[in-house]
């Protein structure tokens, strides 16, 4: 079936295209799923260090051994896409994730626990590149913006989420005969955390069967959704664009992860707040104002340069970063949610100057500016490495090394194309 007979099949009688909200659903679903996931670990990460005991080396090895499958992923997972199904590739994605995190339920240990991350890793680094051309198709090009946005928020409210099932998991007051009783009672006495992986397999074999019987609509790609040839790689890698921009996502997706995976650790040790309440909610407001800036970003992106939002965003954050850091009980808890707010235009303002930068091969740069989510690897271990030497307030003082280069960003950048804004006109009349 060529394209036009493809792009027909999302059209009417009448040549309007078609939405199909079953597959806008599966995607938003499947939005959430990544991040519930994804995110636990900023929650856990306390009690898998005093359960395995581990030093802050090693705890900083788990974002890593998941976050650098989406560098080894990314751009193999754009090329599976044009070779195989998304049911296929959605169906055994899901497979993985629900046999790694059966295993880790049945066999828990660090060694295997970082193998479970990776997978995970891997899994979702596939999920990623095929949803959101299949959002696009689904819901129309006119409404991809929107439906993007909605995306976010969707996995904004899973991240705030997720650490209330890991409250409700480890909680003894969850009801003696709850379920998160009956899941405890799986795994060992000692590791009730665990019992989320076997609810996050079970969520798995649930999305397995959901995206295996749904009908997927045969849909064309737009050019700059294509996957191109190595050739198209070997351009884009010539060009310095495309490794700063490249930075710029690893840094941002770094600096977010090495917030959010070290709050919980911070508070516990130096202000002795209790990881599993304390700790849990001020990583879920994290997240919670990071989707509710997300919003004011995108107002905000319609008023003013891009460039000029990114250098005040970041000089904000920087500050805040200090506070949190260096401030009392009631300052810390109220700067790491700020974090979030401000950080939360990076991505959007990072990855659209990239795309702008540049006049073709989108498809090739979007897989190489993805393989920059392994900055969720890199930074985070490089916190635990230098708390290991020295202490964890001075781990968490270098992501002011990332944050300064994406400060940088705001004055180099040249795109092509600048964000549109309102002009806002004042009507001259005669006195």
């Amino acid at each position: 079936m060529n394209d036009l007979e493809n792009t027909k099949l999302f059209m009417g009688a009448d040549k309007e295209p078609k939405k199909y909200y079953h597959i806008i659903g599966l995607v938003m679903l499947v939005f959430f799923v990544i991040s519930f996931i994804t995110n636990i670990l900023n929650s856990i990460i306390v009690d898998v260090k005093n359960s395995f005991d581990l030093s802050l080396s090693l705890t900083g090895l788990l974002p890593f051994a998941f976050f650098i499958a989406y560098g080894v992923m990314s751009i193999p997972a754009g090329f599976l896409s044009e070779k195989h199904s998304d049911r296929k590739l959605l169906s055994l994605s899901f497979l993985f994730m629900a046999l790694a995190s059966l295993v880790f339920a049945f066999f828990p240990s660090y060694v295997v626990f970082s193998i479970t991350l990776f997978v995970l890793g891997s899994c979702m680094a596939v999920l990623q590149v095929i949803i959101n051309p299949m959002l696009r198709a689904a819901g129309g090009e006119e409404h991809f913006a929107f439906n993007s946005v909605l995306a976010q928020l969707v996995f904004g409210l899973a991240s705030f989420l997720s650490p209330f099932l890991y409250k409700y998991i480890v909680n003894t007051d969850s009801g003696a005969n709850g379920l998160a009783r009956f899941l405890r009672d799986i795994v060992p006495e000692n590791l009730p955390w665990v019992a989320l992986y076997l609810i996050f397999s079970g969520i798995a074999i649930l999305l397995l069967l959901v995206v295996f019987f749904v009908r997927y609509p045969k849909y064309a790609k737009k050019a700059d959704e294509v996957v191109g040839d190595s050739q198209s790689y070997l351009l884009l890698l010539k060009n310095k664009w495309t490794f700063l921009f490249f930075l710029g996502i690893f840094c941002y997706v770094g600096t977010e992860q090495g917030v959010g995976n070290w709050i919980s650790q911070f508070l516990y040790e130096y202000h002795g707040l209790d990881a599993q309440t304390v700790g849990a909610d001020t990583v879920a407001y994290f997240w919670a104002m990071l989707t509710i800036g997300c919003l004011l970003g995108l107002l905000l992106l319609k008023v003013m340069d891009s460039r000029k939002l990114l250098i005040g965003a970041t000089l904000i954050t920087m500050i805040f970063v200090v506070l949190a850091l260096f401030g009392n009980t009631s300052t810390a808890l109220f700067a790491f949610p700020a974090v979030g707010f401000f950080i939360s235009v990076m991505w959007s303002i990072i990855f659209s100057l990239a795309l702008n930068s540049v006049k073709e091969n989108h498809g090739s740069l979007s897989g190489i500016l993805c393989t920059g989510i392994a900055g969720g690897a890199i930074f985070p271990l490089i916190v635990g490495s230098i708390g290991q030497l020295t202490n964890l307030r001075f781990g968490m003082l270098f992501l002011l090394v990332p944050l300064a280069f994406i400060l940088s960003i705001g004055f180099w950048a040249r795109p092509l194309v600048n964000n549109k804004t309102f002009a806002f006109k004042t009507e001259n009349t005669d006195g």
